[in-house]
């Protein structure tokens, strides 16, 4: 099997997002052939280079959307014409502008023309969901198909013709109050944004030696990744997989804050509307947990074509800690992740204060690294906060002394590795206020330690009965779970074993490889790609392609009643009885 890889910022980048599943993904599955289309977040990550590739990745294919490159493109006036239809119906879209309203304003509606243009307002009845779904779909693959015809749209989506289309769409009756109110800046903002979104419109990858080559297209993230993948499915009929460990659109809302509101308004319709459409054409949408599943679902991912595959994380590197009963200090608790405000160290602190007035001699380990500058700003406030709260164990900020509370990283001499940090300690603890898929929760029931969480994102789902789980925010909740297990050890060494079956059954790297396995193959059997095989002379091969890919059956479902199907339509009328009843033959039904 030939698999399309689609990424964004991602493999085979050494500083890419998803990095390490990609890779132990495509290694896992040494038994096909893989093609990466990859799209570079800067030029730095360009600059490091990618990771060492596995054999059985045939092609690379880099492309980058951040990179402002004129394509030289000169569209003529059919061109331009054209254009400002697909444009103009993706712009109403995202400000909300109706059918008939754009119509009315001189606009045909989607893939209107003549004299349905007169009754677009009747259409304005429809479905609304259904009917903006369709628009969307429209101007986008009309775009596409332009982008095609003419070599690239880099110009036309960043030209001024782009702008005021965006804000006649926003000027139209009956918009959202933040489109309406949108700015000249807002303007130029969004439309930046969306020339480097569309970015794959104009790419080469779409032919029959590329994209159009491939049996399954699996995009590894939503957003960008996922437009070559609708591509391939409207230009060849390639089926689609689209795998989501995080949200895209839930991370459009939780980043940007500070943005103007018609633009977060606009952009947000726009990832809304991409995210649908490609629920929407894709064979399988899976999700890393049903924290993300939820949100699937609430953008438009039809429930029958939705998978939960946890992410897969190599159990070997804590074998030893998980099956060793011992640990360095049955009376310190270890906090491990990125040093951010999400993780909310400032409430562990608080709550560890608690601890200590019921246990005096427990220690506070905090391992990791601060995420970028304000990471590095909260860390030096955590320090602070921790000198505070333990005035008479250290004489300051930044000096270690007794203090119950250190903050260490991995790679040090006293934590070289991972498990190292989880078996410094007895009880893992995760403070956080927002969580996806909690990786250091993971590692530590592959290291068979007692857990004490906080019950956002997808915890309660990963845990599942193997530790204790208090409300967000909540110091008081915190210490006393902490005190509990600390003062228990049977219960610790027993939540300890349940948690390390638990991610050994669901959270390991072989699950994932084979549960991919088995979706690649569900899809490709019940959504071959039809291609025409030619000799060497340029003509159709004939038996080219087996029979049984032609039968409209999903392999790995239930058998349909195949005796129904084999009735001929001159014979669909009542059966005719014989008048002696005649024995069906052995095996018949």
């Amino acid at each position: 099997m030939r698999i399309g890889l689609l990424t964004d910022g991602g493999y085979p980048y050494v500083s890419g997002d998803a990095r390490l599943w990609c890779d132990r993904l495509v290694r896992g599955l040494g038994q096909h052939e893989f093609d990466v289309y990859a799209f570079s977040r800067s030029e730095r990550q360009e600059d490091e280079g990618w990771i060492p590739l596995p054999p059985n990745v045939q092609r690379v294919r880099t492309a980058s959307p951040w990179l402002a490159e004129d394509d030289g493109v000169l569209p003529g006036r059919r061109a331009r014409r054209r254009f400002a239809e697909c444009f103009g119906e993706l712009a109403g879209v995202l400000c909300g502008v109706s059918a008939g309203a754009a119509a009315l304003d001189g606009r045909p509606a989607a893939g209107a023309t003549g004299n349905a243009v007169e009754s677009a307002s009747t259409d304005a009845s429809q479905d609304a969901p259904t009917a903006e779904a369709d628009r969307f779909a429209y101007a986008l693959y009309g775009l596409a198909e332009l982008a095609r015809e003419e070599g690239g749209l880099a110009g036309a989506l960043r030209s001024e013709a782009a702008v005021r289309l965006l804000e006649r769409a926003c000027r139209a009756p009956g918009v959202h109050r933040a489109a309406r109110e949108a700015r000249v800046p807002d303007l130029l903002t969004v439309a930046a944004y969306l020339e480097r979104a569309l970015h794959p419109l104009g790419l080469d990858w779409y032919e029959d030696d590329g994209l159009g080559a491939v049996d399954l297209c699996h995009a590894a993230s939503g957003g960008t990744a996922v437009l070559p993948g609708l591509l391939a499915r409207h230009f060849n009929g390639v089926p689609l997989l689209v795998t989501e460990y995080g949200v895209r659109l839930r991370t459009h809302y939780l980043t940007a804050p500070g943005a103007p509101p018609a633009v977060r308004s606009l952009l947000a319709a726009f990832h809304g509307r991409l995210a649908a459409e490609a629920y929407a054409r894709a064979e399988v949408v899976t999700a890393g947990n049903t924290h993300t599943r939820r949100w699937q679902e609430r953008c438009g991912a039809a429930r029958e074509k939705q998978r939960t595959v946890y992410p897969g994380m190599d159990a070997r590197p804590f074998a030893q800690v998980g099956e060793s009963s011992e640990c360095a200090d049955p009376d310190a608790l270890v906090w491990v992740g990125r040093v951010e405000p999400a993780k909310d160290l400032v409430s562990l602190l608080h709550a560890f204060a608690e601890v200590r007035k019921q246990q005096p001699g427990t220690r506070l380990r905090i391992v990791g690294a601060p995420a970028g500058p304000e990471g590095a700003a909260y860390l030096d406030h955590c320090r602070a906060l921790a000198a505070q709260l333990f005035p008479d164990e250290a004489e300051g900020p930044h000096t270690p002394g007794d203090n119950p509370v250190s903050f260490e990283e991995i790679g040090g001499p006293d934590l070289p590795f991972p498990a190292d940090a989880y078996a410094a300690g007895a009880v893992t603890v995760l403070s956080s206020v927002v969580e996806g898929f909690p990786i250091s929760l993971v590692e530590a029931m592959l290291s068979g330690r007692a857990t004490v969480s906080t019950d956002v994102g997808a915890v309660v789902e990963v845990i599942g009965g193997t530790g204790l789980v208090v409300p967000p925010r909540n110091p008081r909740a915190l210490a006393d779970a902490c005190v509990a297990l600390l003062r228990d050890p049977e219960r610790r060494a027993r939540l300890g074993a349940a948690a390390r079956a638990r991610a050994l059954e669901l959270f390991t790297v072989e699950q994932n490889i084979e549960a991919f396995h088995s979706i690649y193959l569900e899809i490709v059997s019940s959504a071959p790609v039809s291609r025409a095989l030619l000799d060497g002379a340029g003509e159709p091969l004939p038996f080219a392609v087996p029979a049984e890919a032609q039968v409209p059956v999903r392999w790995n479902a239930a058998a349909p009643d195949l005796a129904a199907r084999s009735v001929p339509g001159w014979a669909a009328g009542s059966p005719v009885r014989a008048n002696t009843p005649v024995p069906a033959p052995e095996g018949a039904r």
